[in-house]
């Protein structure tokens, strides 16, 4: 886990948790925009990637890994004394729902960037089942994920540094997949367990990764009193890095001052 802390008075903490496959550092653009505009950041390598000192990378036991890591950095940002805001991307934006779903967290508000409700590309029903098989007896069996770099940014920068990223996972266990998939099955069942915050969700238009169709279908039966959804055409499925991220990242910072004016926060 690491802090940055904001360039002058702070006004808030973003605890920001990454997708599959990736890791913190893919987040440095990001991470200076919210440090220059005012606000402590707090993200970490989720277990298995990364950073990370575990040794099997692209394997989990249990989603719960992911739960329990992420609950420490939400842990830490209380220690500024500040309103905290979770931001998840992708995988990181169900691992926030499913935290948020499984604990009671002091949450001042939530931002969704492209969740990971619903795959657009399943294996085919024959790969499913034999790596159901293999689940049981070899769960740390390695398979390609079959995501190009391509699929997830029309940023050719960042395409170009994905591909000398030794960080960056290039394969993943079938034990991995299916307590994803077990993950994305919950988000549903357990939706009225999701608390009363605030939340910013924002998709991606032309996403060839996460299943947009899903996504939607969560957040119109989430019952929250106050939700927002934003899709932005022409985008892939990283709207933190697309051409069009100083509007996206604007939009999101307007939706944080926002609930920071709503809670009568004076910075």
């Amino acid at each position: 886990m690491w802090m940055w802390e904001a360039d002058g008075d702070a006004k808030a903490v973003i605890v920001m948790i990454h997708g599959a496959l990736e890791h913190h550092q893919r987040y440095g653009w990001l991470i200076e925009k919210w440090r220059t505009a005012g606000f402590h950041i707090i993200m970490g390598d989720l277990p298995g990637q990364g950073m990370t000192s575990r040794t099997n990378r692209g394997h989990i036991q249990s989603f719960e890994d992911y739960l329990l890591e992420s609950r420490v950095w939400v842990e830490s940002a209380y220690g500024f004394g500040l309103p905290v805001f979770l931001l998840g991307h992708s995988m990181g934006g169900l691992i926030s729902t499913r935290l948020l779903q499984e604990e009671r967290l002091n949450i001042a508000g939530i931002i969704l960037s492209s969740p990971c409700f619903g795959l657009v590309h399943r294996p085919s029903k024959g790969m499913e089942l034999l790596s159901r098989i293999l689940n049981h007896f070899v769960p740390t069996f390695k398979v390609t994920p079959g995501i190009t770099l391509e699929q997830a940014t029309r940023n050719l920068d960042v395409i170009e540094a994905d591909s000398n990223d030794n960080l960056y996972l290039k394969k993943i266990s079938v034990r991995w997949y299916w307590e994803l998939v077990e993950a994305i099955k919950q988000a549903f069942a357990q939706i009225e367990k999701t608390p009363d915050i605030p939340m910013l969700l924002m998709q991606a238009g032309d996403d060839l990764i996460v299943d947009k169709k899903a996504v939607k279908e969560w957040f119109n039966h989430v019952p929250l009193s106050e939700k927002r959804y934003k899709e932005w055409p022409n985008c892939y499925h990283e709207i933190f890095n697309e051409p069009e991220r100083d509007e996206i990242f604007e939009y999101t910072k307007d939706f944080v001052m926002s609930q920071l004016k709503a809670i009568g926060y004076v910075y």
